[in-house]
């Protein structure tokens, strides 16, 4: 059976930051995007060991609850200095229930004697589509912004580790940018745009 443009999609996440970049991109698709806590959809533990892993727990737990297509992402930021952390536990890189101050605190903490040109990093994002709990082909896709760490946080835009992220095409931080800029370079954006032409090129005859 073909797969076909879901006119309302569950998005697996509460954190509001990402669902309003979420809702704004897909608006653009005529895609209704609602967060799952309007459905009181339990938060599942997040124990796979790659950002995919997680985003399906995640997307077919909300599939589970709802009866409803679930979208759902894992992403984080890679810090090559770091080998590579706090990836896929950058929510939680200072601790369980961490906010995101004490996470960039933690980072910067951990960089504090690596110098600038040794402080490249990106952010990750995989995206997964499900269109039923057991869905057996569910779309994949990834995005991916290549950046560097700060030595201090700069800006009130944005959320996550966005402060400490340096954008080289504004000369300035992820936070400083505006919602159009930061949804035109971002790994979610990259990752919604690519979602969204999967869709497309799956429903054309």
């Amino acid at each position: 059976m073909d797969k076909s443009i879901p006119e309302k999609i569950i998005l697996a996440s509460n954190n509001a930051g990402k669902a309003r970049e979420i809702a704004e991109i897909l608006s653009a698709y005529s895609i209704s995007v609602q967060p799952q806590s309007e459905f009181n959809v339990p938060e599942i533990p997040e124990t796979g060991l790659t950002f995919v892993e997680n985003a399906l727990l995640k997307a077919r737990n909300a599939c589970h609850h709802t009866g409803l297509p679930a979208l759902a992402d894992d992403s984080g930021i890679e810090i090559d200095a770091l080998n590579g952390a706090p990836g896929i536990y950058s929510a939680r890189f200072a601790g369980e229930k961490a906010s995101d101050e004490e996470n960039l605190h933690k980072v910067l903490t951990e960089l504090k004697d690596i110098p600038e040109v040794q402080r490249s990093a990106r952010f990750q994002c995989v995206m997964v589509l499900l269109q039923h709990e057991y869905d057996p082909t569910p779309l994949i896709v990834q995005g991916t912004w290549e950046g560097s760490i700060l030595s201090k946080p700069q800006g009130e835009n944005g959320f996550g580790y966005d402060p400490i992220f340096y954008v080289a095409k504004y000369q300035c931080s992820a936070a400083q940018l505006t919602a159009e800029q930061k949804n035109a370079l971002s790994h979610r954006g990259k990752a919604l745009t690519a979602l969204a032409e999967q869709i497309k090129t799956l429903t054309k005859k």
